[in-house]
């Protein structure tokens, strides 16, 4: 995997993974695969549009000349979409946190979202939600016997010394 960044100087430079352990092969949904497919489309009219211009840089997400992306105006176009949406800001690095919820929301054990995300701790990434834990204490409380609660109470909490 290479990812650019930015130098001391300024410039962009790319990033290789440390050791050919850190490559990986993903699954992805049908529906992503779609999408990078289009993309792929695309980027072969610029490559032609280009024509000499263009740069090979073996990157999945160029500008429209092949050359890396800036990650600041990746950032800066991920918060307008984020605006026009209506939804809040975010970094980048949360759509990562938010797959993990997810994930962890419809059931998939950890450490299968573990393997997915390429991380050797899964407790970076996997922030249950306050529904999770309701849902969690609710099945506790059914169990012994004592489900009378209402569904939107926030889980009863002790302090244990």
């Amino acid at each position: 995997m290479t990812e650019p960044w930015r130098t001391p100087t300024g410039g962009l430079t790319i990033l290789h993974t440390k050791t050919r352990a850190f490559e990986r092969r993903i699954a992805l949904p049908t529906e992503c695969i779609n999408s990078l497919k289009t993309h792929q489309e695309r980027q072969q009219e610029e490559r032609g549009a280009a024509g000499a211009g263009w740069t090979d840089s073996g990157l999945v997400f160029t500008t429209s000349k092949g050359r890396p992306l800036d990650p600041t105006n990746l950032t800066r176009r991920f918060h307008c979409l984020l605006h026009s949406a209506g939804l809040r800001t975010i970094r980048f690095q949360d759509l990562r946190h938010s797959t993990a919820t997810l994930l962890l929301e419809q059931g998939i054990d950890l450490v299968v979202i573990k393997e997915l995300l390429g991380h050797a701790h899964i407790g970076v990434y996997a922030h249950v939600r306050l529904r999770l834990q309701r849902q969690a204490i609710d099945t506790l409380g059914n169990a012994l016997g004592q489900g009378d609660d209402a569904p939107d109470d926030p889980p009863t909490a002790a302090v244990v010394r």
